[in-house]
């Protein structure tokens, strides 16, 4: 992910509860286990190997060694080992192109939708199987609990929340090649030592393995413009890269990403101004 950040583990902050929620999706508290979780994680094995064919699993498998791991855990006291699980995911890594991110949600959406050139934890197998899904055990352990689990707020060892810890951590040691991160200039603590990248994947990062870590501060179009390369939080981060080894460049609002902006919502100022200018370059190039 290659040391293991346990001084973290005593609790979830804010931030990493916000970035769980996204790839959990909407969760109302009260529900319990996802309705059918079985033939949901089961048909998007299946699926996973029909993207990547050369990926030798057993999806049968996998889902029996998830389900020991949650029905195992008799009460929330403890967190859920998923080593089992793990084990027999025979997971194919790229060489290059892994990606990051904390605050930017919609635009790595938009980033990564555009090519395969990027590689982000959603694209593993484990979350390709368990996004927008939620699970607990029975403190009995005659299954899963349909009924309902505890939120995020009631228990610290949650057993969805222990899944994603560990996914985050074996995306972050397998990461190689030129790795991208971004990050939120538009708001205080674009880097955020509580995240999830914070506190988990970047200590996990190898710089053995990487060629260059290349940070790229993404604003809002029309501000506010808080953080940069050379101020606030990015530069903690920096300091963190280098002392650690890391080769490194940071770009402040890579072209490419303000394209997307304004693909996203052409309505803003910003966008409306570069429209205009293009238009009338072309329109005294034509004459």
């Amino acid at each position: 992910m290659s040391s293991s950040p346990t001084s973290h583990y005593s609790g979830m902050s804010s931030v990493t509860v916000w970035f769980i929620m996204f790839l959990l999706g909407p969760v109302q508290a009260q529900l319990g286990t996802t309705p059918n979780i079985k033939h949901i994680v089961v048909g998007r094995c299946y699926n996973y190997i029909t993207l990547y064919p050369n990926m030798r699993l057993d999806c049968e498998d996998i889902w029996r060694q998830f389900e020991e791991s949650v029905v195992r855990q008799s009460s929330f006291n403890e967190t859920v080992d998923y080593h089992q699980m793990f084990s027999a995911i025979n997971q194919t890594w790229p060489s290059d192109g892994f990606l990051f991110w904390s605050k930017t949600r919609r635009l790595v959406e938009s980033y990564t939708s555009i090519g395969r050139d990027f590689w982000t934890l959603a694209d593993t197998l484990v979350g390709y199987l368990f996004t927008g899904l939620v699970w607990c055990g029975r403190e009995d352990k005659s299954g899963f609990n349909f009924k309902s689990c505890p939120t995020w707020a009631e228990i610290k060892h949650h057993p969805v929340y222990s899944l994603w810890r560990q996914a985050s951590l074996n995306f972050a040691e397998m990461a190689r090649g030129n790795i991208t991160v971004l990050l939120n200039g538009s708001i205080r603590n674009a880097f955020n030592r509580e995240s999830m990248f914070g506190s988990f994947e970047l200590d996990a990062l190898d710089p053995c393995r990487a060629e260059s870590v290349n940070i790229k501060v993404v604003t809002d179009l029309d501000g506010p413009f808080i953080e940069s390369c050379n101020q606030g939080s990015v530069v903690d981060l920096i300091q963190i890269l280098r002392s650690r080894g890391f080769h490194w460049t940071c770009t402040d609002n890579d072209e490419s990403l303000m394209i997307l902006q304004c693909i996203q919502n052409p309505k803003q100022s910003s966008c409306q101004k570069c429209a205009n200018s293009f238009s009338l370059r072309r329109s005294l190039k034509m004459n």
